[in-house]
C-alpha cells in the first residue's frame, strides 16, 4: 500500500462525472495581458470507507474544448491522497502556476495506477482507464485575467464515485467512476455548526437540498463535533444530521450568502426509540 502524502489543511470516467466547474478571481480586474495565476485544490464528500486513495500524476489546463493537444502543465505532485482525510475544509494544493491571460477551456487530471480503497481493513484496487490514459477531463469555462489568483475547488464525492465491477461477487475489484463538484469560492458560502455527541457511529452532516445533483456532506471534527459544508450557493437551505444509533435532526431555515458563514449552533441528538 502506497504511503499517503501528508495533507495540508487539504478523479472522472468523463460519462459517469458530474460537474459543475466554476473558476473565481480574488479581485476585479478588466485587464486581459499579461499573466494571471490559476490554483486547483481538491476536497472531499465523505464516504463510507475506511479510505479512498488517488495517485494524482500531473495537472494539465487547455484553452481549447476536446484538444488532444496544446495541454499546459499546472503541476506534477506525483502523489497519492486520501481523499478521506479532506473534509470539514481541510484540502491539498494539486497545483498552482501563471497563465497567459485569456480564456480556458479544460482541466485534465492524470491519474496513476495506485488508487485503491480500504473497506472494513482490506485494500482493493479502484480501476480508472480514462485517468490512466487520456486523463481526467473536466470542460471549464475560464478567464484568467493579469495579476490575479483563481482558484478552482474540486469537491470530490467519495461515496458516489466508488462503485462495484458489475455483478461480481463481495470482495472483486470496483471502479473509480468521480462525481465531481467545483465551484467559485467568492460566490458561495458556508454553514457551520456543533454537533453532540461527536463520537456517534457514522455521524454526517448533509444539505437536504441539492447543490448541482448530489448534497453536499460533511462529518464531524473528533472531539469537538464542529462542522463545516462548504461550497454553497446563497439561498435557504435544510441540513439534515444522521447517524445509526441516534435519530436523525433536521435543521431548518439556514439563509447562506457569499463570502460569510452560517451559524447553525449546537445540535443536539437523541438515541432511537426501540
Amino acid at each position: 500500500m502506497k504511503k499517503i502524502n501528508q495533507i495540508i489543511y487539504q478523479m472522472t470516467a468523463p460519462l459517469a462525472a458530474v460537474l459543475i466547474l466554476v473558476l473565481f478571481a480574488g479581485a476585479c480586474n478588466q485587464s486581459t495581458d499579461g499573466v494571471g495565476t490559476l490554483k486547483v485544490v481538491l476536497h472531499d464528500n465523505p464516504g463510507n470507507f475506511d479510505e479512498v486513495v488517488v495517485e494524482v500524476l500531473r495537472v494539465e489546463v487547455n484553452n481549447r474544448l476536446d484538444a488532444e493537444t496544446g495541454w499546459i502543465v499546472i503541476n506534477e505532485p506525483g502523489a497519492s491522497y486520501n481523499l478521506l482525510d479532506l473534509v470539514n475544509g481541510a484540502h491539498v494544493v494539486l497545483g498552482e502556476t501563471e497563465l497567459a491571460a485569456g480564456e480556458y477551456r479544460q482541466i485534465r487530471l492524470i491519474l496513476g495506477d495506485g488508487n485503491y480503497v480500504v473497506i472494513d481493513g482490506d485494500s482493493y484496487d479502484l480501476d480508472t482507464p480514462s485517468g490512466q490514459q487520456t486523463g481526467i477531463k473536466l470542460n471549464i469555462d475560464a478567464e484568467i485575467r493579469e495579476g490575479i489568483t483563481y482558484t478552482l475547488a474540486i469537491d470530490f464525492d467519495a461515496h458516489r464515485s466508488v462503485v462495484k465491477k458489475g455483478q461480481t461477487p463481495v470482495g472483486a475489484p470496483f471502479l473509480l467512476t468521480p462525481v465531481i463538484r467545483a465551484y467559485a469560492q467568492a460566490e458561495t458560502g458556508i454553514i457551520s455548526g456543533v454537533v453532540e455527541p461527536w463520537d456517534a457511529i457514522n455521524l454526517t452532516v448533509s444539505t437536504v437540498e441539492n447543490v448541482g445533483e448530489n448534497p453536499v456532506s460533511t462529518t464531524v471534527e473528533e472531539n469537538t463535533g464542529e462542522f463545516r459544508l462548504l461550497g454553497l450557493p446563497e439561498g435557504t437551505y435544510s441540513i439534515i444530521v444522521e447517524s445509526d444509533d441516534f435519530d436523525a435532526v433536521t435543521i431548518t431555515d439556514l439563509e447562506v450568502t457569499a463570502g460569510e458563514t452560517t451559524d447553525a449552533g449546537t445540535i443536539s441528538l437523541t438515541e432511537e426509540e426501540e
